[in-house]
């Protein structure tokens, strides 16, 4: 593991579940600290104003790290967080771009409640979880990148075949059993138009994009994390939370 991964499990672990905020982040970011998560302020003043009070909200801290993989200077980390005994349920996934050292300079993330009952019946963050490293992580991300502009950008929805395979097993709440449940999902007000991909990056059989989606008359930010295998995906999980109005950020935003 190398050590800019070491640092993002030790600032969600040590930092903020072991309640150290301040010993963390002044040890593990580097010489800017340049925020997107809503709500949180530029710097290592910013993450303390929001999380010290955050863990003193919160006594009980039950977060547990579900993937994590680094391609080159990013890190993207998916986490499950129980509070207080499961009084609030939150998965977030965040996205790290790191320094030669692997320190943490920039943080993009969404947070969005924890769904039991999916509609495909898989849970939001079951699955697998390990990076097979032996796979072809160049390919993957290709593919990927391919299906992100033809299929969810371009709406070229009779393609959809050629990256999915018929039984994807689908952790995303929203989302139907399969590729049938992609496919209508996809074609739904609910998906609406993925106006923006940010950044695309993968490690092995796993390949996340981050993005912005446009539906219902909303802004969305959205990550969407596949695993490829055989030249297909076969796994996805979504994480999307609602871009709050100007007025309300913390920081420059989301992107």
């Amino acid at each position: 593991m190398g050590q800019a991964l070491d640092n993002v499990r030790a600032i969600y672990l040590e930092g903020i579940a072991g309640g150290n905020a301040r010993e963390a982040v002044h040890k593990y970011t580097g010489h800017r600290y340049t925020q997107h998560s809503t709500g949180v302020a530029d710097g290592a003043d910013g993450f303390l104003a929001f999380f010290e009070p955050f863990v003193a909200r919160n006594p009980k801290r039950d977060i547990e790290i579900l993937r994590i993989f680094e391609d080159g200077p990013w890190v993207f980390c998916s986490a499950y967080q129980s509070l207080n005994d499961g009084a609030a349920e939150w998965v977030t996934m965040d996205m790290f771009y790191t320094d030669a050292d692997g320190l943490i300079l920039e943080h993009w993330d969404t947070i969005a409640p924890y769904v039991k009952d999916t509609r495909s019946g898989k849970d939001m963050v079951g699955g697998v979880r390990d990076v097979d490293a032996g796979a072809d992580t160049v390919a993957n991300k290709a593919l990927v990148l391919e299906f992100t502009k033809q299929v969810c950008q371009e709406g070229r929805h009779n393609k959809i075949a050629d990256f999915v395979a018929p039984d994807v097993v689908q952790h995303a709440p929203t989302i139907g059993a399969g590729r049938d449940g992609l496919a209508a999902w996809l074609a739904s007000n609910d998906a609406g138009c993925y106006e923006m991909l940010f950044q695309l990056i993968g490690q092995g059989d796993f390949v996340v994009t981050y993005g912005k989606r446009r539906a219902q008359g909303k802004d969305i930010a959205v990550f969407d994390l596949y695993r490829v295998a055989g030249g297909k995906i076969v796994e996805h999980w979504m994480n999307a939370e609602d871009i709050s109005p100007r007025a309300d950020w913390g920081n420059s935003g989301k992107f």
